[in-house]
């Protein structure tokens, strides 16, 4: 293979979550060559460099200033289509990774089972939306990522009494209003998937809240509030799941039908023994220490798939 064929071009905003992509395509005789995608050019009468291409933009790329990044992504997305490159989680994958609502959309497309969701635009449509939920509410951004802007309301009752301090949209100034599902025990599943297959599951712990990103750098201490908010409180173990799991099953028909090439999805297990799908993670990141402990280096898999599916095109 020409070295120029080697090349897989990292389309990011946040050089934090880039050492662990880099290595595991180095490892794997890959060349990785980072492409910042929160300012620069896009000149569409100008073919791309020949090699694969990854999207890795994140919906939380405001949060480190770089508030441009994913309307940026979008015009990259549609460049590279138009001239026939190959991306990894291209332009339609994108859309789940940004929209909450489009996620819920695509779920139940799909015969899964979400918490009921509405989206919502403006304080009196957000408390509009909340009158019609009975009991507790969560609240969050619907361009969200790393757990952000979700706050627990017992009702819409108490979202109203605090709005003035706790209604905070997304960049677009969009609200998602969804049914709080009550964990069976205080955990929620993520399942994890390549190339449309089951890779791995993992447990996270939710006494320390919503934030639950489990990138090694997102368990930073929180003298590094700047990389991502979560401060370790997170816990992250092996889930019993394993691929033949009949929801497994949909997400992986989910991931291969819609052009999810690489995703996380979650989902909770209800007090009432249902499980119900809330997100899908197109911007993956994986755990190191858990895949020590289950013997998966995901980024070292994702280059191994890359290999054997996308390299020889």
């Amino acid at each position: 293979m020409a070295d120029e064929r080697t090349a897989v071009h990292l389309l990011y905003e946040n050089p934090d979550w880039l050492p662990p992509v880099i290595a595991g395509l180095e490892a794997e005789g890959f060349r990785a060559v980072p492409w910042e995608v929160w300012r620069g050019v896009v000149d569409p009468a100008e073919a791309p460099p020949a090699g694969l291409w990854w999207n890795r933009m994140s919906p939380s790329a405001h949060t480190r200033g770089h508030g441009d990044g994913v309307a940026m992504m979008r015009e990259v997305l549609a460049w590279l289509d138009a001239h026939g490159a190959t991306v990894i989680n291209g332009a339609r994958a994108f859309g789940f990774e940004v929209s909450k609502l489009q996620q819920d959309l695509v779920l139940r497309r799909h015969g899964i089972l979400t918490p009921r969701t509405v989206l919502a635009v403006g304080r009196e449509a957000l408390l509009g939306a909340a009158r019609r939920f009975e009991g507790p509410i969560l609240v969050k951004h619907n361009q969200g990522g790393k757990g952000l802007g979700i706050a627990l309301f017992q009702d819409h009752r108490e979202l109203e009494a605090r709005l003035d301090t706790a209604w905070d949209p997304d960049p677009n100034g969009q609200v998602v209003v969804q049914q709080y599902i009550q964990p069976a025990e205080p955990f929620i599943t993520r399942v994890e998937l390549l190339g449309g297959r089951f890779l791995f599951a993992m447990r996270s712990a939710t006494t320390g809240g919503f934030e639950l990103c489990p990138s090694d750098v997102c368990q930073a201490e929180k003298k590094q509030p700047d990389v991502c908010p979560a401060d370790g409180a997170a816990t992250f173990s092996p889930s019993p799941l394993t691929a033949d799991d009949p929801l497994v099953k949909r997400f992986e028909a989910l991931c291969q039908a819609e052009g999810l090439d690489l995703a996380g999805i979650e989902f909770v297990e209800g007090a009432d023994g249902r499980r119900y799908t809330y997100d899908i993670n197109a911007n993956t990141n994986y755990n190191a220490a858990l895949g020590r402990q289950i013997g998966v280096d995901g980024m070292r898999e994702a280059a191994r798939w890359i290999r054997r599916t996308l390299a020889a095109r």
